[in-house]
Order: C-alpha cells, then structure tokens, then sequence
C-alpha cells in the first residue's frame, strides 16, 4: 500500500498518536532490522562488555556466550511486542490505553517517557564527550564550559532534524547511515582488537555459573529491556498481513549482530584495560587505547552511532508525552524533549562527578517499572486479537477502554504488586557511601546481583494472567477473546485485506 503524504522521507510527519489506517500501511520486517541495527552501534556496549570481566569475573567465552543470550533474547522480545504496533496501528504506551485503561496507563506512560528522557540524557552526555574529544585531536581545542554547551547543542540540533522529521526519514537514515558508521566501527574495532592483550585473556579462569546468569540479565536489562516500550511506535506503519514472527527475527539479529561484536570486544579489551568498566568518560577510556591517527574516525564513528540511537529515542519520548495528555503537536512535543536532555546533559557533564554510576543507578531503577509494564503488556497481546481504534483515541467515560473509573484494575494491580516486590530486591547506588534506595531484600543473592527486574517481569506476567482470568467481565468487556496464547493469538486466522476496521461499536 502506499505511503500516505506526511509519511515519507524529507516530509514532516504530522500524524501524532492516532492509529495508522490499514490503506496507509506500507514496509516491510527489514525496516525492523535496520531500525535495531542503528539503536546499537553506539560504543556503549563496550563498557557493559567490560563489566562482565571485570565486575563478574567472566572470560571471554562465557561473556560472548552471555551477549549472545541477552542481546537476542531481549530483542527477540522487543519484536515480540512490536507485534501490537501493526496490529493497532498506534504506538506502544497508546495501545496501553485497552490493558490499564485510560487514566490507568497514566502510571506506565510516565515512567516510560522519564526512560525516554534518561537514556536521551546519557546519548547526548556521551556524544557531547565524543565531538569535545574530537575538537581536541583534530584543532587542539580544549574542552571548557561554552564549549561543552555548543557540543551538546550541536548533538541535539541533529538529533531535532531527524527526530521532528518523523517516522519515514528515521527509517530511511537508520539504513543508510548504519552502513557509513557500521564502516567506521568495523575499522575502529580491528585496531581496537589490536589491544586486546591476547595473554590475559586466554589464561582468565571461567566465572561460576551464577555470574553468567546474573550477567546475561545486565546485558538483558542494558539492551533490549530499555526498548521494549517502543517497539510497537515503529512497526505501526507496517501492513498487519506482515507475520509476527518476522518481527521478532529482524528485531533480534538487527540488534544482536552488533551487540554481540561490541559486548564481546568490550570483553577482551577489559583484560589489560579493566577500568574500562567504571571510566567516568568511556569515550576517552577507549580513544586513549588507539593510536593518535584512529581518534578522528573513531570519534565521528561514536558520534554517529549515538545519534542513531538518540533520534529513536526522543521520537518514541514525542509519541509518549502526547499519550501522556499534553496537547501538542508531535514536532513540539519532540522539541520540549530534547529541551530537557540539554539540561541534563549540562549536568552531568559539568556538575556531576561520576558518568557511569549515574547511569547504572538510572537502570536499576527505570528497570523494575519498566518490566512490570512488560510483563502485564506482553500477557495481554497473546490473549488479545484487536484493538479498537476509536476508543483508543477517547479519553472520556464513554471509551471501551474506561473500565472502572477510567482504570482497568486488574493490569493496574499486577503491574503495581510487581514494582512492589521487585523494589524489595533493588539498591540503587552511583557508590558504596551513596546508597539512592535499597530494598529489604537487596542484600539477597537476587538482590544483589541486579535481578530484581527479572523477579518483576515474572510476577507481573503471571499475577495479571491470574486476574484476568479470575476477572472474565472485565476482560470481555474490551473486546478481547479467551484465547489460549498460542501463535493464532498473535496472528489473524484470514488474510489481513479482509479484516474490517474495529469500530468503538464492536463487541466481544
């Protein structure tokens, strides 16, 4: 099918939150591929490659073995709930409305868009450091406060372009640019791999088995589980006749591929360099491992992989913040984005001490809501076959998706009782002296191995399917069948031409 007018590349997308009709669908599952492929080439794998040698005591097999299980598996799951972007048209926290309700998914959608805007901040923070380097090699340019604030300006005003041109120019960049940066990383990589000290490596003793479980749930929780809430913003555009599990295949080697290469390498250069892990700057941490005459193309290689990655982000964030409530148009809401990244940026950059603590403090937390979401999210797609457009657009008593109160208890309930329990097995901590939060229970072996999101996942899935069961009005009341979750709950048992297009007026 055609594209419609505002989808298409150099044209400003105008359509907000509003679900894609099936006579403006139009792609196809590689634009997944590309889409993840881009989301990943940035150089932050390297640092979480590094922390499973040297803070999981991992050698290098294991550690690739554990990227390879947590990069494809989490991704694999992204795909998976993609899945709902094409069956409904709408992105992921819109299509959240018909599982909490409308004033329910108020709660989820703001701990998404505070996601959003965390990992904004840490893209532009670490590309700031990138272009800052790269004016120091490349004019001898030293870094100093106006400076810093013109880098980050300059991030940001790439990542605005692209970001506010919308859905068919992130697309069609995330394609061809992947290929130019993909070029600069590989050679970046081989001299990189130049400095592996080869010794160290393959006399490193085997970790336990624990560590590789504890590890493959970081790589898990760094990767995939921080995109798992938007997956769906950009397979909405996609034909619904598309099978599912294209998605999840072109999601999981789109991002796997460089994962795997960036965590595994990140692995091997932790054996002669393992402060790789904690660099305060990881972007200096790794320029200072090449020779002077590599930083150039280095730089401008982690510039762009950041970019990439930053451009989806701030797009789903625009997508949120209208699904949050705030009347606007996706271009504004996309502009107030990037607003409040510049701000945190200049934060950590020029007021905070610790870069990575930070980072790893903001994913401990983000991590248990963000899964709880998932797992109520994820149980409710294998058991839905439709969505109703119109009432996901009404948020007025009147919607399908009011419920009680505006609020769908039973999604609510799980989602909250699992943010409980998993915060029971969370510290969040930038350092020893600088404890945030610490549950009860994060002294346990679950506590304080970081799978607290994992406890999470588990027990919003398994308590919503328990109330959704128990709870058989509510459930039929939004159209959704009793289906078993099997592959036919995921995909129409006729061809998608022939579906009609639900109405506010459809009943179970």
């Amino acid at each position: 099918m055609a594209a419609s007018q505002d989808d298409r590349v150099g044209a400003v997308e105008t359509r907000g939150i509003e679900p894609v009709p099936d006579t403006e669908r139009h792609g196809h599952p590689g634009q997944m591929f590309w889409t993840w492929f881009a989301a990943n080439i940035s150089i932050l794998g390297l640092p979480l490659g590094a922390a499973l040698v040297s803070f999981r005591g991992l050698n290098i097999w294991q550690a690739a073995l554990v990227a390879v299980i947590g990069s494809f598996g989490s991704f694999a799951l992204v795909g998976a709930l993609s899945i709902a972007g094409k069956r409904g048209g709408a992105p992921a926290l819109t299509l959240s409305r018909a599982v909490f309700g409308v004033r329910g998914n108020a709660g989820p959608t703001l701990i998404t868009w505070l996601s959003r805007l965390g990992w904004e901040t840490i893209n532009t923070t670490t590309a700031a450091f990138a272009l800052l380097a790269l004016l120091d090699v490349a004019f001898g340019i030293r870094q100093n406060a106006v400076l810093t604030v013109v880098c980050l300006l300059v991030f940001i005003g790439c990542t605005l372009l692209i970001s506010g041109l919308g859905h068919a120019t992130i697309m069609w960049i995330n394609k061809w640019a992947t290929y130019a940066f993909g070029v600069l990383n590989l050679v970046v990589i081989a001299f990189l791999a130049a400095t592996v000290a080869w010794h160290k490596v393959f006399q490193a003793p085997a970790g336990p088995v624990s560590a590789m479980i504890v590890g493959t749930g970081m790589v898990a929780a760094g990767t995939g589980i921080g995109w798992a809430n938007a997956g769906a913003d950009y397979a909405r555009y996609l034909p619904r006749r598309i099978p599912g599990r294209k998605l999840v295949a072109a999601s999981a080697f789109g991002a796997g591929i460089p994962l795997v290469v960036l965590i595994s390498l990140g692995s091997l250069l932790a054996a002669g360099q393992p402060d790789l892990a904690s660099a305060a700057d990881p972007v200096s941490a790794i320029n200072a491992m090449l020779p002077s005459w590599m930083s150039i193309p280095y730089l401008i290689a982690a510039f762009g992989g950041l970019l990439l990655s930053n451009h989806l982000s701030v797009y789903s964030a625009g997508l949120t913040m209208i699904t949050l409530g705030i009347r606007v148009r996706r271009t504004v809401a996309v502009g107030l984005d990037v607003v409040v990244t510049f701000a945190g940026g200049i934060y950590f950059i020029l007021i905070a001490k610790d870069f990575y603590g930070p980072f790893i403090t903001f994913l401990t937390l983000l991590a248990v809501p963000i899964t709880a979401w998932v797992g109520v999210f994820a149980v409710d797609l294998m058991l839905r076959r439709s969505y109703d457009r119109a009432a996901l657009m009404d948020v007025s008593p009147t919607s399908r998706y009011w419920f009680r109160g505006g609020v769908r208890w039973t999604a609510l309930g799980a989602w909250l009782v699992a943010i409980v329990v998993g915060l029971l097995f969370t510290e969040a901590a930038t350092g020893p002296k600088d404890v945030w939060f610490a549950g009860p229970l994060s002294g346990t072996w679950v506590g304080t191995n970081g799978l607290g999101w994992v406890v999470t996942l588990a027990l919003a899935a398994g308590v919503y399917a328990v109330l959704r069961r128990l709870g058989g009005a509510e459930t039929l009341s939004d159209g959704s069948d009793g289906s078993d979750g099997s592959d036919e709950a995921f995909e129409p048992s006729v061809p998608a031409h022939t579906l009609p297009e639900p109405t506010a007026q459809e009943s179970a």
